[in-house]
């Protein structure tokens, strides 16, 4: 794993080498994503960064038709809406992130409890390229 430092754009660095990185706190063993400098359990600042496996569980989701400005720019409309879901990791801590490859025609279809595998996306042309956190069932 390359290094990485608390700095919540080291997060997004990760993603673009398709790794999910977090933070363990030494001190009461709690686990978050994206990594903190102090924990969110006991507020100490005894933290490491880890590195996730990205496979986990939905949690919850829903379907959106109504896009935000930047989803309705990468093709998402009322006629093609776009999953986003809860992912409660195999490391224990929680995550939204787009869900892909469900087929959102049918939301009845999406099952809580679906095995899923993190993925990236990629938005934007060459010069403003950004990559997201995603994940597809395995």
């Amino acid at each position: 794993m390359a290094e990485f430092s608390m700095n919540s754009k080291d997060f997004f660095t990760a993603l673009e080498t398709d790794q999910l990185i977090g933070s363990h706190c030494l001190d009461c063993g709690a686990m978050v994503v994206p990594q903190r400098g102090i924990c969110p359990r006991c507020l100490g600042s005894n933290t490491e960064i880890v590195s996730l496996s990205g496979k986990g569980t939905l949690l919850a989701f829903t379907v959106i038709y109504v896009p935000s400005l930047m989803m309705a720019q990468a093709g998402y409309d009322a006629k093609n809406p776009y999953c986003v879901g809860v992912v409660k990791l195999d490391e224990g801590p929680k995550i939204s992130g787009q869900i892909l490859d469900v087929d959102v025609s049918q939301p009845e279809s999406i099952q809580i409890g679906t095995k899923l595998i993190m993925t990236t996306i990629k938005r934007g042309g060459e010069e403003n390229e950004k990559t997201y956190l995603g994940f597809r069932p395995v």
